[in-house]
């Protein structure tokens, strides 16, 4: 007779893997599968680097990612696209053969014009055309390359900011930090390979989007806050010193190897990893948050001050520095606040009091210390926004924007990256795009590629199937921007 406690600890996976015939064995085999190495049960080894550096499918011209991800879609409009016929036509309806079979949010498709709020105009040698409010990004313009043309597919939030960091609008896929450290590892041992960083409110898409999804868990992405303990509970409780920790933990290991053995169960590598990383973190978290071994030129250029919540983003971003300047694979900088359905001109001018400041800095920081030549910086939000008003006095909204996912914004800088060049183009309504589409799986690739990564061979097998960021459609890095 089996003990009822040895049941209730199988799990479907267990049951396969212990039935005798061999097919849970070969299963196993297969969700082990690594794209540069053999499959194979997972053992007590694993435990000692699951986020190891790999191999990469080429030469790769960056070593680590900083996505500044503007959370509610920035207007390109007010920003980076400048339309003057959208002033000539304010107030007047778009053609009906520019809105025919449009879908919106809040407004219709008949809706008025709203020109350009601020004035644009061109910067540095390249001639990079901003409006007002970015002063400071301005003064980078030659760094940096603009893409007008990005399109999606999707024009709500939530999915909108699944798709961009997942390649899909249904939360439990994998996102972008996640495939690039299960696909090439991280260059930190005492830090996670993907951290993540908030500022500006909440995050329609939620913690789906540093998700690692089907990927072993080891993956998943880690929130960092920009003051004290980067990770709740990291330091030791008062009487517990470091020695009685590590016996703890080696006790613990020693556990954990043998059920690992036993069933070969990746999650337990995980569990492994995850106490000894959370150990090496006691030691170099309170390193990693001492903004005083900074210069006050430094902080001065970020408008950084530790412990102001109003500088949230501008601490961030010099804390993304630090983190890329310790090997950190992955670093996700969101910024909420840009879902401007009311007084865009005035959402815009503050959302980038807080925002343009920092990621000018960055950029001139990590040229400054040899780092932005292998460093890739990407800037955008989930979608665009409309050209035409939206203005409800029911919902008490005027002189807004609603979504457009049709067109809008991005641009990139640092590591594989050709400065000073703008791709793509709208039409003169800012509406279609006229010139290079570009999709949010082909900004996905062209991230990966400059990682070193070619997309299509970037694949993780479950469910019978071979899943891969950019989904299954044809799609390729953006060569016009590559270096």
């Amino acid at each position: 007779m089996t003990d009822d406690s040895t049941l209730r600890d199988q799990t479907r996976r267990h049951f396969f893997q212990n039935c005798g015939v061999g097919i849970g064995r070969i299963a196993l085999a297969s969700l082990l599968a690594q794209q540069f190495g053999t499959a194979r049960r997972a053992s007590a080894d694993d435990a000692a680097s699951p986020i190891a550096p790999k191999p990469t499918h080429f030469p790769a011209t960056a070593k680590r990612v900083i996505y500044l991800f503007m959370a509610g879609a920035p207007s390109q409009l007010d920003l980076f696209d400048n339309k003057p016929m959208l002033t000539k036509l304010e107030g007047k309806p778009l053609p009906p053969s520019v809105i025919k079979g449009q879908r919106y949010a809040f407004i219709q498709p008949d809706a008025a014009v709203l020109g350009p709020r601020f004035k644009f105009a061109k910067h540095g040698e390249s001639g990079a055309e901003m409006s007002e409010p970015l002063k400071q990004l301005a003064t980078v313009a030659d760094e940096i390359a603009i893409a007008r043309s990005v399109h999606t597919d999707l024009f709500n939030h939530s999915p909108a900011q699944l798709f961009f960091n997942t390649g899909s609008g249904i939360p439990g896929r994998p996102s972008m930090g996640s495939w690039l450290s299960y696909g090439i590892g991280s260059e930190a041992d005492d830090l996670p390979s993907f951290v993540v960083l908030k500022s500006g409110g909440s995050l329609s898409g939620g913690a789906s989007m540093w998700s690692s999804g089907f990927l072993p868990s080891t993956h998943q992405g880690v929130p960092f806050r920009s003051e004290g303990d980067p990770i709740l509970h990291v330091s030791n409780p008062a009487g517990f010193d470091s020695q009685a920790q590590r016996d703890s933990l080696d006790l613990i290991r020693s556990l954990n190897e043998q059920r690992l053995d036993v069933i070969g169960d990746p999650e337990i590598t995980t569990r492994i990893n995850a106490y000894e990383m959370a150990y090496r973190m006691q030691t170099r978290a309170p390193e990693l948050m001492d903004f005083s071994q900074e210069t006050q030129a430094t902080l001065n250029i970020y408008g950084a001050k530790p412990g102001d919540g109003k500088a949230a983003f501008a601490n961030n971003c010099l804390l993304a520095r630090r983190l890329a300047e310790r090997g950190v694979r992955f670093i996700q900088v969101y910024h909420a606040g840009w879902d401007h359905h009311s007084n865009v001109e005035g959402g815009i001018r503050g959302q980038c009091a807080q925002t343009d400041r920092p990621c000018a800095a960055l950029i001139k920081d990590l040229k400054q210390r040899g780092l932005l030549k292998d460093t890739l910086i990407v800037w955008g939000g989930e979608f665009g926004r409309t050209p035409m008003v939206e203005s409800s006095a029911a919902l008490g909204r005027s002189m807004g924007r609603d979504h457009h996912p049709q067109a809008f914004t991005m641009w990139f800088a640092g590591g594989g990256i050709k400065p000073g060049v703008t791709v793509g183009a709208t039409d003169d309504l800012g509406f279609h795009v006229a010139e290079r589409p570009i999709h949010v799986h082909d900004v996905q690739a062209t991230i990966l590629h400059c990682l070193g990564i070619d997309h299509e061979q970037l694949t993780f097998r479950t469910s019978g199937l071979d899943f891969r960021l950019t989904g299954v459609e044809e799609h390729a890095p953006v060569q016009e921007i590559l270096a």
